[in-house]
């Protein structure tokens, strides 16, 4: 699978996913309404690519019905984007606790294969990895 391709329960490529989760944890970081409105800058920041990138993904991500851009440019999330993007969040957080707490892998190797890997896994696998860690006793915020 290429890293364009999705599954069948992934709504999204893995570029989306990718964009629309650093959307998510930078709204998450603003703690006013103003600020869970987040600048495409500020993305590409995060992300490493250029603003015309971003611009892009967002074009994708508003026709998926994911994110609203007002006027001012300022990029919110939908009820649906919302919900995608804290399920992306979650598997990264689980996959990443996993790698590091039961195989040992390093934290920046765990975070950037977690990455990865969020992307390619179903739901179902993601639902029983959260449940392992839950019986080892490891929460993993929604």
């Amino acid at each position: 699978m290429s890293s364009s391709e999705h599954r069948d329960d992934h709504a999204l490529s893995r570029a989306g996913e990718d964009y629309l989760e650093a959307i998510y944890r930078l709204a998450c970081a603003g703690s006013s309404e103003t600020e869970r409105s987040v600048r495409s800058v500020d993305v590409a920041d995060q992300l490493g690519v250029s603003k015309a990138s971003v611009n892009k993904a967002l074009s994708t991500l508003k026709e998926a019905g994911m994110v609203e851009q007002s006027r001012y440019g300022r990029v919110t999330l939908t009820p649906e984007g919302r919900r995608y993007a804290s399920l992306v969040w979650r598997a990264h957080r689980a996959l990443r606790i996993f790698l590091e707490s039961d195989l040992g892998v390093a934290p920046e190797t765990a975070d950037s294969e977690a990455c990865l890997m969020e992307h390619v896994l179903s739901e179902d696998t993601m639902e029983r990895l959260i449940g392992y860690l839950e019986g080892q006793g490891i929460v993993v915020p929604e």
